[in-house]
């Protein structure tokens, strides 16, 4: 059960939603307290549960039929039997772990915080929930998904009293926001046949493969264009977005029939989380010291 329940919440994808909570708190407050801590413990985990927990609860039907789910992609217990039991674990889990740090925290900071926080972690919920099914709403699923990521990071900016509009900040939620977009879209290209046969709606099923794949690439092109207006040296994050706009590219005649060609630019998406992590908190380490 313990297994189960952490295989669902994707632990490959913890550090991108606690991370720009974290980041963004601490380049604002310059010290760690318990707003901190537990913030970004909550984005780390639980969060990350309730989001692809119950995304597997709800869409299990689906998963069964799509051969990528599987993995870091998704886990898929076969038995169902075993699967309803596991899944009652994951809606119990996902209460026991969410409610308590998130009541805590929406008790500190401004209304703004609290209203902030709640809307996040409504995205989350009606992404995948019954009847809400965010997911199924085209376009409107491609913002949500980004906003669950981008989410932290606008939340710990309401929070430390940050102005979203400022000329430094803007820029960068809304570079993040056009890049989950891209990252959500170009997501759904690689499912459009299996998505159109298990009669659930994508913006990847409303546009056609290739149509994705080029709005995919746009909004990577955007989010770099978005940094430019970040001061020095913030503007030279602008050339990390280029390096997904590169990996998408090379499926821009990808068609509806070959779809399933696009997984191969979602694992290289994966693992490009990486070093563009590595090279954001470099830069994030510099500013904060002040070394550029």
């Amino acid at each position: 059960m313990i297994g189960s329940i952490l295989k669902a919440s994707r632990p490959i994808s913890w550090i991108n939603t606690a991370y720009p909570f974290a980041a963004a708190y601490l380049m604002v407050t310059h010290h760690i307290d318990a707003v901190f801590v537990v913030g970004t413990l909550f984005f780390l985990i639980p969060y990350n549960l309730l989001m692809y927990g119950i995304n597997d609860v709800f869409d299990y039907e689906s998963d069964l039929a799509n051969p990528r789910k599987g993995g870091i992609e998704g886990d898929v217990i076969r038995d169902r039997e075993r699967a309803r039991r596991i899944h009652r674990g994951i809606i119990v889990a996902s209460a026991v772990l969410v409610v308590p740090p998130m009541l805590w925290l929406l008790f500190q900071g401004s209304v703004a915080a609290s209203v902030t926080l709640a809307l996040v972690v409504f995205g989350v919920v009606a992404y995948s929930a019954p009847r809400l099914r965010f997911k199924e709403r085209p376009f409107l699923d491609s913002l949500t998904s980004a906003l669950h990521f981008a989410g932290p990071l606008i939340y710990a900016l309401v929070l430390t009293g940050v102005g979203l509009t400022e000329r430094d900040v803007w820029p960068i939620w809304a570079a993040f926001v056009a890049w989950g977009m891209a990252s959500h879209a170009f997501g759904a290209v690689q499912d459009v046949r299996a998505d159109r046969e298990g009669g659930i709606g994508s913006i990847a099923t409303v546009m056609g493969a290739r149509v994705t794949v080029w709005f995919a690439l746009g909004m990577y092109v955007l989010a770099a264009g978005l940094l430019l207006f970040l001061p020095w040296p913030g503007v030279l994050a602008a050339v990390l977005p280029l390096a997904y706009a590169a990996s998408v590219a090379r499926f821009v005649r990808v068609t509806d029939q070959t779809c399933e060609d696009a997984n191969r630019g979602w694992k290289t998406f994966l693992w490009l989380n990486q070093p563009v992590g590595f090279l954001v908190t470099l830069l994030l380490i510099a500013v904060y010291n002040g070394w550029l």
